[in-house]
């Protein structure tokens, strides 16, 4: 697996803490939050994207396409974090309530477990690599 660099490290952990920041913020009612977690949500998807793994370890290469559809997915909780603040997507109401108020929970809830279990599995296939 590729490794970060220093700097790589500290925009994805600026990233991980814009998105912690404006989920918690969002909770509690703020309305800059969803502008916090948008590019947090950004930095660390772009980040996670730099790494990839080249080896022909088939669990890990699953894995690592799992990490994918999460960054997707937290892209989509910031895309329907915004949409619930201002509806600029101009649906009606009913379809606005059935679609996007307050879905960006499930869309990061989703994000949030996919992400942890193929971060520690592809932690594990690769110490078993190693070996």
């Amino acid at each position: 697996m590729r490794q970060l660099s220093k700097w790589e490290t500290a925009v994805m952990l600026l990233g991980g803490i814009l998105m912690v920041v404006g989920a918690g913020a969002n909770v509690l009612f703020c309305s800059w939050a969803s502008y916090v977690f948008a590019p947090g949500a950004l930095l660390f998807v772009a980040m996670q994207l730099r790494q990839s793994y080249e080896g022909r370890n088939f669990t890990i290469r699953r894995l690592r396409r799992i990490q994918v559809i999460s960054d997707f997915m937290f892209l989509v909780a910031a895309l329907l974090m915004i949409a619930n603040q201002s509806n600029f997507l101009g649906l009606d109401f009913f379809a606005y309530i059935k679609y996007v108020h307050n879905n960006w929970v499930l869309a990061l809830l989703i994000a949030a477990v996919l992400q942890l279990y193929a971060s520690h599995r592809i932690a594990n296939e690769l110490e078993k690599e190693a070996k």
